[in-house]
């Protein structure tokens, strides 16, 4: 049974892969109109000049890597809290 789960599973991550490619292909392929040869008139675009680049700021970095530290220490914790304590072995016995 376990290698027939395995192998469903198998195909279904694949089939998961074929999915997400057959999604992302035509937005990866598409490709703006070619521009009008012979325009009428022709306006430059503007130039931006962006402040942001997009990154995530400090505070936030540090603010999820101490939440997941927390939720981390507590979830251990509470997993070493419900393991049973072994008794030591008397000498001798």
């Amino acid at each position: 049974m376990n290698r027939i789960q395995r192998c469903l599973s198998v195909v279904a991550a694949l089939g998961g892969a074929l999915f997400a490619f057959a999604v992302a292909a035509p937005a990866a392929l598409a490709t703006p109109a070619p521009p009008d040869p012979n325009p009428a008139y022709y306006v430059p675009p503007p130039i931006v000049h962006t402040v942001v680049t997009g990154f995530m700021p400090g505070w936030q970095i540090a603010l999820i890597a101490v939440v997941a530290s927390v939720v981390t220490v507590r979830a251990e914790r509470a997993w070493s809290a419900r393991r049973p304590v072994a008794t030591p072995a008397r000498p001798g016995t």
